[in-house]
């Protein structure tokens, strides 16, 4: 009797102790194995092209290239490819984006064994796996405004700390333009001040420090 084919993962992750665990942690499955890991995005790109596993376990945030930026080549070259993105943050931007990049599942970090693998086999099958508190946040998006392209922009030299003369000579437009930006962004992100918008924005992955 011929034994059943084992999902074959590929896992992606820029921090060894975590990519150590995670293949650990998949090796325990009977009808999983990891066929290759990655350290960062590009590599994952060019492991998935190579050995095009039935899934991949993508870290949302690396260096260089991240993974909405690797998820969203990958889904370029290979449409079917199902990819589940694995995140220590759980702001809703952070969220709507790896999901706008074609990832099929999104969990967080510091769940469990017994959460991660049922999200690997349903990821796996086909099927799509937001967790309650990944839903949560992720309705909460559709209650708030959102920002512009320039009000981002705004926002991500705001949180280099820069003043408002600075950001209006970074992107070439005037000082009372960047006040309005500034203004329409505290209303937009409901807090009092600068440093508030750049808190909040941070948390909700809106802007990435890096």
């Amino acid at each position: 009797m011929k034994k059943p084919e084992k999902i074959r993962i590929l896992i992606a992750d820029d921090h060894y102790i975590v990519r150590m665990g995670l293949i650990a942690l998949v090796s325990t499955e009977p009808d999983m194995e990891v066929i290759a890991e990655a350290s960062d995005g590009t590599q994952a790109m060019e492991l998935f092209a190579k050995h095009q596993p039935d899934l991949i376990l993508l870290d949302s945030r690396m260096p260089g290239k991240s993974g909405i930026q690797t998820a969203m080549e990958i889904r370029g070259k290979f449409p079917n490819a199902r990819i589940l993105m694995l995140s220590a943050f759980d702001g809703d931007e952070d969220i709507y984006r790896a999901l706008q990049a074609g990832a099929q599942g999104y969990i967080l970090k510091n769940s469990t064994g017994d959460k991660l693998v049922p999200a690997l086999r349903a990821v796996a099958a086909g099927q799509g796996w937001i967790p309650k508190e990944v839903a949560t946040q992720l309705a909460s998006r559709k209650l708030r405004e959102e920002l512009t392209t320039r009000e981002a922009q705004v926002l991500n030299e705001l949180a280099k700390g820069l003043a408002n003369k600075e950001i209006a000579d970074v992107l070439s437009i005037t000082e009372h333009t960047v006040k309005d930006h500034l203004k329409s962004i505290l209303g937009k992100l409901q807090v009092a001040d600068r440093t508030e918008a750049v808190t909040t924005a941070i948390q909700r992955g809106i802007i990435q420090l890096n």
